[in-house]
């Protein structure tokens, strides 16, 4: 077995972790159309191992998104910054909700490029955390800590 594939010993392992949520956007594995990916981090093209310090549970749309960044513009600074790194960071030092719930917002720089290059708000996300709402499914409870 390839050293790079993650073992199904480290894919329970991180979706324990992450509590069936996606670690960047928030998506709930449970309300998913698509089936959730362990990513890396630091991807595997950019010197990033298989273990678990890095890896995350990801929904489809943010992995696709993230692809093998590592860092994007921040908008409002114009700088170059390291994306979101659930691993060494905190999402709620980074990320906060909108009044509604249905918005991530990023609250620094890592923060507005992670929403930005992710696109944690596309339209699809955004309609289904407003039927999660108002069923009092969303947010998940360890992101609105």
């Amino acid at each position: 077995m390839s050293e790079n594939r993650v073992t199904a010993q480290q894919k329970k392992a991180v979706t324990k972790r992450a509590q069936g949520c996606c670690e960047y956007c928030k998506s709930q594995a449970s309300f998913a159309i698509q089936a959730f990916s362990i990513e890396h981090i630091t991807p595997i093209s950019r010197g990033g191992k298989t273990t678990l310090d890095n890896l995350a549970l990801s929904c489809q749309g943010c992995n696709n998104h993230k692809y093998n960044k590592i860092e994007a513009k921040d908008l409002v600074s114009g700088n170059i910054v390291s994306l979101y790194h659930p691993r060494q960071q905190l999402w709620n030092e980074h990320f906060a909700w909108n009044d509604t719930f249905t918005l991530v917002i990023g609250l620094t720089p890592i923060g507005r490029a992670t929403v930005e290059v992710l696109q944690l708000n596309r339209e699809g996300i955004v309609n289904l955390r407003r039927v999660l709402y108002v069923m009092g499914e969303h947010p998940p409870a360890e992101s609105t800590e």
